[in-house]
């Protein structure tokens, strides 16, 4: 009787930890993109080109986020963006993460020191 009441419950517990496990690796990538675009929106408001703060941000996160790094005369913007894919059998639609971060420029910086800006994905 045992046996039937456990093969009734293990799909549902595998299940249930796939799902957690998932969670985890959601709020793991969230962490990443944050502290990510945190460090960008400091090099950028110290004055680093927006070319090197893209790089920068690109090289700490995920290969399938995007980032965009954008400057004007008060402040510094940078956000990004990546997926986090369920578990296979979890039948659940992907999860996007986003980091948002703008910081005040320094002042003596230029507004769009490093021209025109360009979202970028890491492939």
């Amino acid at each position: 009787m045992a046996t039937a009441e456990i093969a009734v419950a293990l799909p549902a517990l595998v299940l249930i930890t796939a799902v957690a496990l998932w969670a985890l690796v959601a709020v793991s990538v969230q962490l990443t993109c944050t502290d990510a675009a945190r460090t960008g929106a400091r090099a950028a408001a110290r004055g680093e080109s927006l070319t090197a703060v893209r790089d920068l941000v690109v090289r700490a996160v995920p290969k399938e986020a995007t980032v965009r790094v954008r400057r004007d005369e008060a402040t510094v913007h940078v956000d990004v963006s990546a997926p986090v894919e369920p578990p296979a059998a979890s039948g659940l639609p992907p999860l996007t993460v986003h980091a948002h971060v703008a910081a005040a420029t320094e002042p003596g910086v230029p507004p769009g020191a490093a021209g025109p800006d360009k979202p970028s994905t890491r492939r």
